[in-house]
């Protein structure tokens, strides 16, 4: 026995009104990690800046532009790091020729890292570099966190 018209209509509703909800059930699921992220103006603009020539031009240009984003930004909004291994770690000893500017930028609230493998390799202690830099183990191992962070990378 088949239903009637009225029935076989009012199924075809109640099934159409059924795909309705399950797809805005699925919307709302595809939605949701979305709708928890924070909107990107709210997130504290964050750089990371890599330093691996020994290069007092590219240094003077990472240096500009860490003092440019300040500028832009203001210095109490925005977090900028430099990280210096390899070659450019150099840049970071006592008699460097950029050291007036180091020691500028770090006044102004950059943070200046110098890799410790890098200073082990070439036999620097910290009594070798400039004063109130910022040690790690591992100068591109702290580059890769800082971008998994979300933090904006950029090599002058």
């Amino acid at each position: 026995m088949s239903p009637s018209r009225p029935e076989a209509h009012a199924a075809r509703a109640l099934r159409d009104v059924f795909a309705a909800l399950v797809l805005a059930a699925s919307l709302i699921v595809v939605a949701s990690p979305a709708a928890t992220q924070v909107p990107q103006a709210a997130v504290r603009p964050r750089v990371v800046l890599q330093m691996s020539d020994a290069d007092p031009a590219k240094w003077n240009l990472a240096l500009n532009n860490a003092k440019n984003i300040q500028t832009d930004l203001g210095a109490a909004n925005v977090d900028i790091e430099l990280v210096a291994y390899g070659p450019g770690i150099g840049m970071l000893k006592a008699d460097s020729v950029v050291g007036n500017r180091v020691d500028e930028a770090i006044a102004a609230g950059v943070k200046v890292v110098a890799c410790e493998n890098t200073m082990k390799g070439q036999k620097l202690s910290q009594t070798d570099m400039l004063n109130k830099l910022s040690y790690v183990q591992a100068g591109v191992v702290e580059i890769m966190q800082r971008q998994q962070q979300g933090w904006s990378y950029i090599r002058p």
